[in-house]
């Protein structure tokens, strides 16, 4: 394995566009530290971002985790135009002359993906456990390891989409229709949604059967922190609202998102082994 990793990172690194993508992703993830020095100062007025909690021991799990979800786009242009650059460069086809079995190809592609989940996990949980150390008021061990569930999550959530990825740059073949092809997934499953709740189910049974769509189970595994705020819920109790929304993280969630991750990678597998190359 270690092998397959290695021919996989020496192609990443020689190739320009993916060295670029990589490191501003990484550089994204670090931005999450400049939240902090968002500052107001408007006459009486003053707003520090950092003051509201969002860097708070156990919430900063659940916070920086679903930012950092946002920039996952970066890694997933690159999975893409990895297998994209397999079949315009012909390397898939020199790979498979110099012995490596289709199975090893696709475990190597894989790898990348879960090196790529791994690594970026292991990043969010420096940089939060750094900023929590400096801005948040709760410092006891049990509090600061509370609801490390969420890195798991995202860590799941990183390898599904990498994995659907890889699935679509093998099938299309091409970057950017594969790109193209994401979006256009994405907006099928709320069409699919919006369909069934309107014409066929309730709305509360269409959203359960949206859970269990590959993007959207995805997107699920990690829901957003903002109502979560205690300056958030407060202005809603003034205003007559209650946000009473279920924030974490299921089991049940994790189990769908890793099927479709097998799923994708059996794919991936079935569409090398039948395609003739």
């Amino acid at each position: 394995m270690v092998r397959l990793l290695q021919i996989e990172f020496i192609k990443l690194w020689n190739n320009r566009a993916s060295k670029v993508l990589i490191i501003s992703y990484f550089i994204l993830l670090t931005s999450i530290a400049l939240v902090a020095a968002i500052r107001f100062d408007i006459g009486p007025v003053k707003f520090h971002l950092a003051d509201q909690g969002i860097f708070n021991f156990p919430y900063i799990w659940h916070f920086n985790t679903y930012i950092a979800a946002l920039f996952k786009l970066f890694l997933a242009i690159v999975i893409v135009s990895m297998m994209s650059n397999e079949y315009s460069n012909k390397t898939i086809k020199q790979n498979l002359i110099d012995g490596l079995s289709k199975r090893e190809f696709i475990l190597s592609k894989f790898l990348t993906a879960i090196s790529f989940a791994l690594i970026s996990t292991v990043f969010v949980f420096i940089v939060s456990l750094i900023l929590g150390a400096i801005y948040s008021d709760f410092n006891e061990l049990p509090i600061i390891f509370s609801d490390l569930e969420y890195l798991l999550a995202f860590f799941v959530k990183l390898v599904g989409f990498f994995s659907f990825c890889l699935f679509l740059g093998i099938w299309v073949k091409r970057s950017a229709f594969a790109l193209g092809f994401l979006i256009l997934w994405a907006i099928v499953e709320q069409v699919l949604y919006g369909i069934l709740g309107w014409k066929f189910v309730s709305w509360d049974t269409a959203n359960a059967i949206k859970g269990f769509l590959p993007l959207q189970s995805m997107s699920n595994l990690i829901q957003e922190p903002f109502t979560r705020l205690k300056a958030v819920q407060s202005v809603a109790k003034e205003i007559g609202e209650n946000f009473n929304f279920d924030y974490q993280v299921h089991w049940y969630q994790i189990a769908i998102v890793l099927c479709w991750t097998a799923l994708c990678v059996y794919l991936s597998y079935a569409l090398l082994k039948k395609r003739d190359l």
